[in-house]
């Protein structure tokens, strides 16, 4: 009978000590590059030192008991007995998901509901994700899987379909804005003028100023955020909208990477072009929304675009996400709607202009709303020409495509850490370097852990912000306005 092999010891006293100062090559190269392998590391749920955790954790659930908390209101004013059984239906199925995400469940695919992003989803699910909790899978995705899986909690219903369980917040978030609303519908109901007796370079001079205004209007609207501010008081909300100029002039030394005058110079181009094309890709709804209208207004009407397309959310999102319903309502409401008791009749009649003349840009072909089913897919957006190539080939059409939003940011730079001096075109990967990219801006105010575009001294800049004020990447305070070159010629292999 064979003897069985013994282990044989190897005493390693004599080799070199291991080395504990070996780093990870980042980034990775192009091939090394997946959804759960961004191009730096990836935040994920157990990191406790990240805003991952907290969302994982905290405000998910929380979030998602607000909801449960919605539909039960609106069960309660149901009287026919098939529709209601069908909603307690839809509140098991959100039981189930409570529990999956508190008890860290493992991600199973995704319910065949004749969604147009199904197969996107399980595909990625399949090949990236097997055997993956939310906790453990990157946070990007596990948020964003959290979000279908309550999607699908309606959608494979009967009567509830398109219910929006965010929807009541974000109607009434809206309606306690009247002090911003009111300061932007006094100033731009009246079509957009240049004092006369001016000469060119004053005149052009004074679009400039007033463009680099809305912008930082359009930007700051951004802190409106309802997946983050849910139980804010209208006080804190005013200040948090605060529009005026002076207001304005402080917050532009919280911009950490500015491509203002960049902004400027490319649709200032644009307009010598005889006007162009410009995206919006949409973020939340209410005042965000209205901030990007009144932006997409002051652009048609001074020539700066000729057409302004609006690209929303399928179904409710990340709390506050713009959809179609989202958008209807907010111009509709403007010109009917009754948010505002307390405001003077002035008032009402100004936001009844900006009303008719948004919806008449609708009719005009001007404004364009869309959406398109990978704006909620898991997927970022460095997977957006080769997952979604028809949607890449409509964007490549647009002189300018901004991204809106903390959101849209993180899936633009993969939502990893890399380094805060990392150039915004590197960071967006094949958004900046594939043939047939668009000029891509992202206007966002800080509010998760990823932060690139700071320049040469970014790193530093970060580290002492990191000292000085921590939790400065999730307060909202601080902001970006980047801007990319894009690359209409020939394709360019990105790092």
């Amino acid at each position: 009978m064979a003897q069985p092999t013994t282990k044989v010891a190897l005493h390693l006293g004599h080799l070199p000590s291991k080395n504990s100062n070996i780093k990870a090559p980042w980034p990775r190269t192009p091939t090394r590059i997946d959804p759960n392998n961004p191009p730096w590391p990836a935040y994920r749920g157990y990191h406790e030192y990240s805003f991952a955790h907290a969302t994982m954790q905290s405000r998910l659930p929380t979030i998602l008991g607000k909801a449960i908390d919605d539909v039960t209101v609106t069960l309660n004013q149901q009287s026919s007995e098939e529709i209601i059984t069908d909603l307690v239906r839809c509140i098991e199925r959100m039981d189930v998901l409570m529990h999956d995400l508190s008890g860290n469940a493992k991600l199973r695919p995704i319910v065949d509901d004749n969604e147009g992003d199904v197969a996107l989803w399980n595909k990625e699910i399949a090949k990236y994700f097997q055997g993956k909790d939310f906790m453990n899978a990157p946070w990007l995705f596990a948020e964003a899987y959290k979000y279908r899986r309550l999607r699908e909690c309606f959608s494979v219903s009967k009567f509830w379909k398109d219910y929006d369980v965010f929807f009541r917040q974000k109607c009434d978030t809206f309606s306690r804005s009247s002090d911003a609303v009111f300061e932007l519908s006094m100033r731009f109901a009246e079509p957009f003028k240049i004092a006369e007796g001016m000469s060119d370079d004053e005149k052009m001079e004074a679009e400039r100023l007033m463009f680099l205004e809305l912008t930082q209007v359009c930007l700051w609207g951004n802190s409106t955020d309802l997946s983050l501010l849910i139980n804010m008081s209208e006080e804190q909300i005013k200040a948090l909208q605060s529009t005026g100029g002076e207001h304005l002039a402080a917050t532009e030394k919280n911009i950490l990477g500015n491509h203002l005058n960049d902004l400027w110079a490319t649709v200032k181009e644009l307009r010598g072009k005889t006007g162009g094309r410009v995206d919006f890709i949409l973020d939340n709804a209410g005042f965000e929304l209205y901030c990007d209208c009144v932006y997409a207004d002051f652009l048609i009407q001074s020539g700066l675009a000729s057409e302004v397309r609006f690209h929303g959310k399928r179904y409710p999102w990340f709390v506050s996400d713009v959809t179609r319903k989202d958008w209807e309502w907010l111009l509709n409401s403007l010109v009917y709607g009754q948010l505002f008791p307390k405001a003077t009749e002035i008032e009402l009649g100004s936001l009844r202009k900006l009303g008719h003349r948004w919806k008449e840009y609708e009719q005009q072909g001007k404004w364009v709303y869309e959406q398109h089913p990978f704006w909620c897919t898991g997927y970022t957006f460095w997977d957006l020409h080769s997952e979604a190539p028809d949607l890449f080939l409509h964007l490549s059409k647009s002189d300018l495509v901004i991204f809106k939003g903390d959101l849209n940011h993180r899936k633009l730079t993969y939502d990893c850490a890399a380094p805060a001096s990392t150039p915004f075109d590197v960071a967006i990967g094949p958004m900046a370097s594939s043939a047939g990219a668009p000029k891509v801006a992202s206007l966002r105010t800080i509010k998760s852990d990823v932060v690139v575009g700071l320049g040469d001294q970014g790193d530093e800049l970060a580290e002492k912000l990191d000292k000085e004020e921590p939790g400065w990447k999730i307060s909202g305070k601080y902001a970006v306005v980047l801007l990319s070159e894009g690359r209409p010629g020939e394709k360019v292999r990105f790092a």
